[in-house]
């Protein structure tokens, strides 16, 4: 039973920490941006559940989205001219962005949804500032706060 009580305080903590990183990083974007940026939501979850997982570290958070919206927009560059045309560059770009962040070494699962987002409404600089200002900001909180999070899953 107490460890049922410690596990449920931090997972509250760690929770509320997830919750001020969120809204500070949506306070930093535009919210025309914020389809870019929802695939931060999933890595938010691995932030502040699964701390210690690879895919938590600076490198995959980071590289992961920057290679995902790299491809997500290169994808974009695939005519859309028809429903068929448009799945299937969507779908090429969610697939191309799990092999290279395979390849490269920068698996980071919620990165995928970045490819997505991208290949669905093409190239923006803003939305890549608003991406990359995310992706900091949660790569930060897991560095500063790391020694205090805990696997709640």
């Amino acid at each position: 039973m107490k460890r049922l009580k410690t596990s449920w305080r931090i997972c509250l903590i760690q929770s509320s920490l997830a919750v001020l990183i969120v809204f500070l990083v949506l306070l930093l974007i535009n919210i025309e941006n914020v389809v870019v940026v929802v695939a931060v939501g999933a890595s938010a979850f691995i932030v502040f559940a699964m701390p210690d997982s690879s895919t938590a570290s600076a490198k995959n958070i980071i590289g992961g989205h920057l290679l995902s919206f790299f491809v997500g927009s290169i994808c974009a560059l695939i005519p859309q001219t028809c429903f068929w045309c448009s799945l299937a560059a969507q779908s090429i770009a969610v697939g191309l962005a799990i092999f290279v962040m395979v390849i490269v070494g920068v698996g980071h699962p919620p990165a995928a949804a970045t490819a997505l987002g991208i290949s669905i409404n093409g190239f923006s600089m803003d939305g890549g500032i608003a991406l990359i200002t995310s992706v900091v900001c949660l790569a930060i909180a897991h560095h500063y706060l790391k020694p205090f999070l805990r696997n709640i899953v």
